[in-house]
């Protein structure tokens, strides 16, 4: 009996041990080009509170294509021809695409100026009632607030590789910087997605 047992515990300690090593971590941009989008932002996923909502690009906003739709995320393989903002890590499950679709984890911190823009909520939901929002659309609005974040960290969890499926993802911003009036600003948001809804745990978004 107890050969038995051990033998059932060293075949549970490889089989972990086999799903451990499977994963793997890969450095942005060294490794692999990165989130292949332009900002966080998308149908699901737009933070913001009563007052205002908020846009941490990834990538440089000057090199998104005027007629993009920021609320389709992708844009492959335009976005890679894009510079970053942030550098970090990725973790597969597996391996990177075409293995993987998305990586399991993100995380990432900002190269010292991530640009953040801030539009008045209601500006914004009058804005998404076309279902398109592109950068232009978005220079045009009258509250606009554009800043660079000298702090910049984001985490994400991707649904679609999560236990749950897809649409039950989690992202978690934080982002400190100036605003171009020489007003600081902060930024925070923890959101997840349940049951392909975004629900926002926590969120901040403020002037000085």
């Amino acid at each position: 009996m107890f050969t038995r047992k051990l033998s059932i515990t060293l075949v549970i300690t490889a089989l972990l041990a086999v799903t451990a090593h499977a994963q793997v971590r890969v450095t942005v941009p060294e490794e692999d080009p990165g989130p292949p989008f332009y900002a966080s932002l998308e149908r699901a996923f737009v933070p913001h509170t009563d007052e205002w909502a908020a846009i941490a690009f990834l990538r440089q906003p000057g090199c998104v294509p005027d007629d993009f739709n920021l609320l389709d995320l992708i844009d492959v393989p335009a976005a890679f021809g894009c510079a970053l903002t942030v550098q970090g890590h990725l973790i597969y499950k597996n391996a990177p695409p075409p293995v993987d679709s998305a990586p399991i984890m993100a995380n990432l911190h900002g190269l010292g100026a991530v640009p953040v823009w801030f539009v008045s909520w209601p500006e914004m939901q009058a804005a998404l009632a076309d279902d398109v929002l592109t950068v232009p659309e978005i220079l045009s609005l009258p509250s606009l607030r554009m800043g660079l974040a000298s702090f910049f960290k984001e985490t994400q969890h991707p649904g679609n590789e999560r236990p749950q499926g897809a649409g039950n993802g989690k992202v978690e911003i934080t982002a400190l910087g100036t605003l171009t009036d020489g007003r600081t600003f902060q930024f925070q948001v923890r959101e997840m997605g349940v049951e392909q809804q975004s629900v926002t745990r926590h969120i901040k978004i403020e002037f000085n």
